[in-house]
């Protein structure tokens, strides 16, 4: 297949925008889970019902992580997003049969951010064949149990596709060469602004807002902004240098497909635009 035919390389060539097109969630949990993972990561992998169960129960996203050196020990890592930064801990079972009985709110805090690539390719071509050359370009750049193959994202028309922990900053479209960047920016706290899709604790509006302003004012810190207010079609920012308002428009976008293999489809994207400042 040729890349023009791909889901995301039609997608890049429609000139489809990365704004306001980041998953929803603020709260996540990421298992170890080796092997090959099915379509559906959960319902698809071969997991024993009660850990299935555990897994359907937790009231957030669950994704399966994996790391090709590791063969021991399941690690898991529970993630809260919020404005501030976030939080996360992190627990290693014996196996996954201990899934089940495992308090998962418990474990040890960890600091600094955990990214995952997504690498899911019974779910879409796109995400291993663009997500693996990334995950091994980022390798000597992040510390071993802070990088992570992961299971579906979400926008496989965006790939490679990374998540960010506790952050909840998500990523596309990372060139395999800006590896070395990519890693720097993020453990410094900063976010590489034209490969940002937007974060999780916001809307697709707030998200498409919240870019223009970073943009405008090169604010690249995660702790440059916070949210004020978000009113029908106006979003306000604080920055460091006062506050900022944004007027943002659903707009049709091109038509493209969502997965390798099927159909192109109508999306939407986001008109912003600057509407006052204090």
């Amino acid at each position: 297949m040729s890349e023009a035919l791909t889901c995301s390389g039609s997608s890049l060539g429609a000139g489809e925008s990365l704004a306001g097109t980041a998953t929803r969630g603020k709260e996540w949990l990421l298992v170890e889970v080796r092997g090959a993972w099915g379509r559906d990561a959960v319902a698809d992998s071969g997991l024993l019902p009660a850990v299935r169960e555990a897994l359907d129960a937790f009231p957030g996203n669950v994704i399966l992580v994996r790391r090709p050196d590791r063969r021991h020990g399941v690690v898991v890592i529970r993630a809260s997003v919020d404005e501030n930064g976030g939080t996360a801990v992190w627990q290693e079972l014996g196996s996954l049969d201990e899934l089940p009985g495992a308090f998962i709110e418990a474990g040890d805090p960890t600091s600094g951010p955990i990214i995952l690539v997504c690498g899911h390719g019974r779910r879409d071509a796109c995400c291993a064949r663009l997500g693996l050359p990334l995950f091994d370009a980022l390798k000597p750049h992040v510390a071993p149990l802070r990088l992570w193959q992961s299971s579906h994202l979400g926008g496989h028309r965006f790939a490679p596709n990374v998540l960010v922990l506790p952050h909840g900053v998500q990523l596309g479209r990372i060139p395999a060469e800006r590896a070395p960047e990519v890693a720097e920016l993020l453990a410094d706290g900063r976010i590489p602004l034209d490969l940002y899709r937007g974060r999780t604790i916001y809307s697709p509006p707030v998200q498409a807002a919240e870019l223009m302003v970073r943009s405008l004012t090169g604010c690249d810190h995660l702790a440059d902004l916070r949210l004020v207010s978000s009113e029908s079609e106006l979003v306000v920012f604080s920055t460091p240098a006062g506050e900022l308002a944004v007027r943002v428009e659903e707009r049709p976008g091109p038509a493209v497909a969502a997965s390798c293999g099927v159909a192109p489809e109508p999306t939407s994207g986001w008109a912003t635009s600057l509407e006052s400042a204090a």
